[in-house]
């Protein structure tokens, strides 16, 4: 989803650094990942917050998504089902 990349790029990527996009299709759904070498952990953001909606979006949507550790930074992922 273009959130997840939309997110590391704004986010997660320091000066000069890069991302991975990487799309993977096991016969029962898509698994989309971004990887970035930034730190921190996304969050969904509440009520209050002007921005910060790509996450609850991808929420909303995915079957199951998550953040995983990687050297450096981080994985953020998403599953929708066939």
């Amino acid at each position: 989803m273009s959130e997840l990349a939309t997110n590391a790029i704004r986010h997660g990527v320091p000066p000069g650094r890069g991302f991975l996009l990487r799309l993977r299709y096991d016969g029962h759904g898509v698994r989309v990942e971004v990887h970035d070498s930034g730190d921190g952990v996304p969050r969904i953001a509440g009520e209050a917050d002007e921005g910060g909606r790509g996450l609850l979006l991808v929420a909303a949507l995915a079957d199951k998504w998550g953040v995983g550790e990687r050297a450096p930074g981080k994985v953020v992922w998403a599953e929708f089902a066939k």
